[in-house]
């Protein structure tokens, strides 16, 4: 009995291979999309976890002004500290041969003798340096890549003040610097910004700190409270100069890593529930239609013995063949998406491994999700035929009661053709089949919509950030506040057509229990260079008292327009201020806090110092002011906006539109699985019908516009509903991948909805067509002695 049931199992797939097919490859995508996001997710945790353990990444961070290398001993006295390593840490101009605009290196000491307790590099080339040998250091990957530089190559650098060649002995990673950005700024620049480990023997004399430290980090012991220890840690280091101890989670390397691994657990999520809602829709569909074609030959196997579990089971391994076909599809493609993830992460995550580790779990859920998916769309269908009875089986099932359709209560049949009236009929009167196959096609424009909203989300975030928000060519930022004179110091500059200052002050935002700590940025009243935008991209006017928030700052704070919130201040006299909150800004770079510069002056208790300049530049003069500027003492660094796009199209822009196009790909599979689908299962169960208008006259054309009518017309239907389903969708991914460092707007244009809409159209034409020449091929004997 079971031989029996398993031939008619295999002529049921021979016969229905296509709509299989087309439903193991929407299955497979959904598959795919999760696999890809939890083996990365799995890869970069498994390598981010053992990188921290064999480096001993440091759970506590602070830097400070000047400390006494004794204080030490006071710091590891703190209840729950473990180990503490104190460095030397200064950031120094780098003159690069090859490049006209100057860089800017990280140096870091090292200890005399063996690893550092905390933050070991990792050697990746070359040897560690020799306290005994002066100028030698170890340059992170990053920069050394970017720039060709091998051991045994030197670049030169001013510190303090002093012009220094440095020797080149290793290449080395960090766990400080797995994404390796400079503080303050948006994105890492390998070419203009990296790290260098040198001696502390040389580095400590050449800052006047020699027998002292303005860098921290603390190691804690398990169940350690890391705020207690952070307030002591702050007590100490208060008279110093200290601004403000913080623990890993505020860490800008392992914050934009922990955002990234947020972003795939969403993305492991959102888009995989859409395919398998989609394949779920698929299997009712099909598996209904089968049971309604199959109904005698159900009725005959009962009547031979079979029991009704066995022939629920028969169906269930229909389902489970396609489900199992869709599953090792899915894995294959999820592992090799996964790959091309994991390729993409490398060149923006420095691990001294990061491997693709294959996540057998995330099969197996993958595998349970979609027999989940699949046993909830064919379930209906499955409890109808184990519960037919077999008498009742043997009949054809009934056909719809006739009605008056809603056309033909208003009167307006007499306006519409025969096969026009034909159409509308069979949709009013099947509304659930009807409503189910519209929305099925709802969901794969909706997909479409979210599939390219990258594009427009990347050429918004552009516009927004780089020329709308940041009008400047370039921003300098100065070692040390200075007066007011220096503006007119940089506009004097060669090459600057124009300079507005600002200051930068470190500082914790508290409302409640919640606090972050930012760079509180004083901006002048009167200004053209730098404008605060709402997100509807108007500008806001900067108050003369009050705060300007960003809204994720906003959010994390629970805050909102006139409440009051507490600024302490990290640097100088620590002043500790209650300031409203003016109104709340749209900035998409992560945290921000903006204040009248007059404003911020009075908090300080300081006249007109400045941090830094907004510069516009005549690209006629940029190399001279180039050159300016990197042998200027006084200045610690500098932006170039378009080096800043450069990188932003080269990072985050690149990993969007990789997302792109797995997503778009996906997206078309299931608008032309959907549509086909509709359109065969459509000719299955009106071939009967169509053969008759045949038989009595009707011409292939007039019998195709019934057919092809009614899909075009539920077509036409599901867009605009799939264009607001997308909309909703995309609103919701965005808020999904929402991070504390990147935040996206929920933008969409009309060439995304365009878009939708021509692949929609398109993939229904193409089902039209198939279909078209299958009509043409029907059988009329053959179909007219069917009783389906």
């Amino acid at each position: 009995m079971v031989r029996a049931l398993d031939r008619k199992l295999i002529r049921d797939l021979r016969g229905s291979w296509a709509q299989a097919l087309a439903i193991s490859v929407v299955l497979a995508c959904g598959v795919a999309m999760y696999i890809m996001s939890m083996t990365t997710l799995v890869s970069v945790e498994r390598s981010m976890e053992s990188y921290y353990r064999d480096q001993r990444f440091a759970d506590v961070f602070a830097h400070l002004k000047r400390a006494p290398e004794p204080l030490r001993e006071r710091i590891v006295s703190i209840p729950g500290v473990a180990r503490v390593e104190t460095r030397v840490v200064a950031d120094v101009n780098l003159l690069i041969d090859t490049r006209p605009e100057p860089a800017v290196g990280r140096l870091v000491s090292l200890p005399e003798r063996g690893e550092p307790a905390l933050n070991a590099p990792y050697l990746r080339r070359g040897r560690w340096i020799e306290p005994d040998r002066p100028g030698e250091a170890l340059v992170s990957e990053a920069f050394a890549e970017a720039h060709g530089l091998r051991p045994g190559d030197s670049v030169r650098a001013v510190i303090n003040q002093r012009l220094r060649e440095l020797t080149i002995v290793g290449i080395a990673l960090s766990p400080e610097y797995v994404y390796e950005i400079r503080p303050g700024e948006m994105l890492p620049d390998p070419l203009r910004f990296g790290v260098f480990w040198m001696s502390r023997r040389e580095l400590g004399p050449a800052y006047d700190l020699d027998g002292a430290f303005n860098d921290v980090s603390l190691g804690l012991m398990p169940g350690a409270v890391k705020a207690e220890v952070i307030a002591r840690l702050d007590e100490l280091l208060a008279p110093y100069g200290g601004l403000g101890a913080y623990g890993r989670d505020e860490q800008i390397s392992h914050q934009v890593l922990e955002s990234e691994i947020d972003q795939l657990r969403g993305m492991s999520l959102l888009i995989p529930a859409i395919f398998l809602a989609v394949t779920a829709f698929l299997f009712n569909m099909v598996i209904s239609r089968m049971i309604r074609s199959q109904r005698e030959q159900i009725a005959a196997l009962k009547a031979f013995g079979y029991s009704n579990m066995e022939i629920g089971g028969h169906y269930a391994g229909f389902v489970g063949l396609i489900v199992f076909a869709g599953v090792l599809l899915g894995a294959i493609g999820g592992w090799w998406l996964g790959g091309a993830m994991v390729d993409m992460y490398v060149r923006f995550f420095r691990f001294p491994r990061l491997d693709l580790v294959f996540d057998v779990g995330a099969v197996v859920v993958a595998a349970l999700l979609s027999l989940l998916a699949a046993g909830a769309g064919a379930f209906w269908a499955l409890r109808r035929a184990v519960r037919l009875p077999p008498a009742e089986a043997m009949r054809p099932e009934p056909p719809p009661d006739f009605r008056a359709t809603f056309i033909e209560r208003l009167g307006l049949q007499r306006s519409l053709s025969q096969p026009a009236r034909m159409v509308l009929r069979n949709i009013e009167r099947q509304p659930l089949r009807s409503s189910l196959t519209c929305l099925g096609m709802s969901l794969a424009v909706a997909i479409m919509v979210l599939g390219n909203l990258n594009a427009e989300i990347i050429d918004r975030l552009i516009k927004h950030e780089f020329f709308w928000t940041q009008r400047q060519d370039m921003t300098v930022s100065f070692v040390e506040p200075t007066s007011g004179r220096s503006l007119r110091e940089v506009e004097r500059l060669p090459g600057v057509l124009y300079a507005e200052p600002f200051r930068a002050v470190a500082v914790r935002v508290r409302s409640g229990q919640v606090s972050r700590r930012v760079a509180l940025m004083g901006l002048p009243e009167q200004r053209d260079l730098r404008r605060l935008l709402d997100e509807d991209a108007r500008e806001v006017a900067l108050p003369p008292d009050g705060l300007l928030i960003s809204e994720s700052l906003a959010e994390i704070l629970g805050a909102r327009p006139g409440q009051i919130v507490q600024i302490e201040v990290m640097e100088g006299r620590r002043p500790v201020r209650s300031v409203p909150i003016a109104s709340v800004i749209a900035d998409y770079s992560g945290q921000s806090v903006y204040m009248n510069i007059n404003a911020l002056h009075r908090l300080m208790r300081e006249q007109d110092a400045i941090s830094g300049a907004f510069l516009k530049v005549d690209p006629d003069g940029a190399d001279a002011l180039f050159s300016e500027l990197r042998l200027t003492p006084g200045v610690a660094g500098v932006t170039i906006k378009a080096a800043a796009i450069d990188s932003f199209e080269e990072t985050i822009a690149e990993s969007l539109l990789l997302l792109r196009a797995f997503t778009i790909s996906f997206a078309t599979i299931i608008a032309f699985g959907v549509i086909y689908n509709s359109a065969r299962i459509s000719l299955s169960e009106r071939g009967r019908e169509l053969a008759t208008l045949r038989v009595i006259g009707f011409t292939r054309a007039e019998i195709s516009r019934i057919l092809l009518g009614e899909l075009g017309l539920l077509t036409l239907i599901a867009i605009p509903v799939g264009l607001v389903i997308g909309r909703e969708l995309g609103a919701f991914a965005m808020e999904a991948l929402q991070t504390e460092h990147q935040r996206f707007p929920v933008f969409i244009g009309r060439q995304t909805y365009a878009y939708a809409v021509t692949v929609t159209i398109v993939a229904a034409a193409l089902s039209g067509l198939i279909v078209r020449r299958r009509l043409d091929r029907l059988d009329l004997i053959a179909v007219l002695k069917s009783q389906a």
